[in-house]
């Protein structure tokens, strides 16, 4: 292309790589219509053998209760997994994903795929401690909490814990004393929104009650027999606290079904502001987060940890506020 052009092979390559600062406007223009007129496409893997990266970014997502059987039914993972790539792309690289209930799994994927630098998601300080000793390259996880680390960490996640208490205190505020929390698991995240919970509870001076957790047991695509738990636990309480809106939508929707108004026999809140929030009827009271922000900060951090550059507060969380919609029945004393 260089001798059709009569200029340097130099000139070509910068042109082929966007590097067009120091290259004419009208050979830009040629030698992007030759590259058209051959279908000229560059070898990434050439490339990236000799810049000695491999232009892949991994994104491993631990689901230990797979929702419905497929993790990416929730918005949230779709909302994450769809930002993250995105931003990746716009950086020039590829994303690599692997979503699994078995770190053993995970562990083995990303370290064969020579990663440049990874994104992890739900993972637990064990999970951590594993990655740490067998892939040594930069990675920064989203909505972690590991107390006591042993070792430095980079985190991206929201105000988990005032979320819990927000929505919460919200309810009390609404008359409401009998108060469950639900989700499918106490660790990490939810782990976080429970323990505000309980504050919002104890401030209050409502005891918590062991049987006030009511835990969510996928098994795989029929939610039914996790629904009918519910339901036969609606009676006990007047508000429901879940940790998701996948969970309260649901949720809402099978007790509808089975003859439970919402919100005149049992409010119902949510958390994470997601599609679901606006699609059920009533519309879903819940704390918003804003997701896609979270995905591309995860994405920025890396990009700089990968460059050798400060990425800045090595643990970020961003702030999280109540959405006030039409789950939730004032209860007035008599």
């Amino acid at each position: 292309m260089a001798e059709i052009l009569e200029t340097s092979t130099t000139t070509v390559s910068n042109v082929i790589h966007g590097k067009t600062g120091e290259v004419s406007p009208a050979m830009v223009e040629k030698v992007t219509r030759l590259l058209e007129e051959y279908n000229y496409i560059p070898n990434i893997n050439a490339r990236n053998l000799a810049s000695n990266k491999s232009g892949i970014i991994g994104l491993a997502m631990k689901a230990d209760m797979v929702k419905d059987g497929n993790f990416m039914k929730d918005p949230f993972a779709g909302e994450l997994t769809g930002v993250v790539e995105r931003v990746i792309r716009e950086n020039g690289y590829f994303t690599m994903l692997y979503i699994s209930n078995d770190i053993k799994e995970i562990i083995n994927s990303v370290a064969s795929w020579n990663a440049d630098g990874l994104i992890l998601q739900g993972m637990k300080m064990e999970d951590a401690i594993l990655l740490k000793k067998r892939v040594k390259k930069p990675m920064i996880f989203v909505d972690s909490y590991f107390s006591d680390s042993l070792f430095e960490y980079a985190n991206v996640g929201v105000e988990d814990w005032k979320g819990g208490y927000e929505i919460t205190d919200y309810l009390i505020k609404k008359g409401h004393r009998k108060i469950a929390f639900l989700a499918d698991n106490s660790v990490g995240v939810d782990y976080q929104r429970l323990q505000g919970y309980k504050a919002a509870m104890s401030e209050a001076g409502i005891p918590y009650k062991e049987e006030n957790f009511i835990r969510l047991e996928p098994c795989g695509p029929d939610m039914s027999p996790l629904l009918s738990n519910v339901y036969s636990r609606a009676g006990e309480f007047t508000a429901f606290v879940c940790a998701s809106d996948f969970y309260a939508a649901n949720i809402m929707n099978y007790l509808q079904d089975h003859g439970v108004r919402i919100p005149e026999d049992l409010s119902v809140v949510g958390f994470d502001d997601n599609s679901y929030s606006t699609m059920v009827r009533p519309a879903l009271t819940t704390v918003h987060q804003d997701v896609t922000r979270k995905g591309r900060l995860a994405v920025e951090k890396l990009f700089l940890m990968i460059q050798g550059e400060d990425c800045g507060a090595m643990s970020t969380q961003l702030p999280v506020y109540l959405v006030e919609r039409d789950s939730v029945k004032e209860i007035i004393p008599i």
